[in-house]
């Protein structure tokens, strides 16, 4: 098992900054591709949500046309 050292040198501190930036650095990269594939997803929701808003419209309209199709048919019954 190793010990503990007491101290510090300038070159374990200065390697030890390089391993803390690298590290910074990879984490950074991870969080950029990250953000791309959230702007992905925010595009593809986008999407979905045109289109269930046409199929909100294409619904409305084939009710209003069905309902005012029966109110015709008994207007015609009566």
């Amino acid at each position: 098992m190793q010990t503990m050292r007491e101290s510090w040198t300038d070159e374990r501190l200065d390697d030890l900054n390089a391993k803390v930036d690298l590290g910074f650095e990879r984490m950074d990269r991870r969080f950029d591709r990250m953000e791309e594939r959230f702007t992905r997803s925010d595009a593809r929701f986008d999407r979905m949500e045109e289109r269930f808003e046409s199929m909100y419209r294409l619904m409305l309209t084939l009710g209003g046309g069905g309902f005012v199709a029966l109110i015709g048919l008994i207007a015609t019954k009566l």
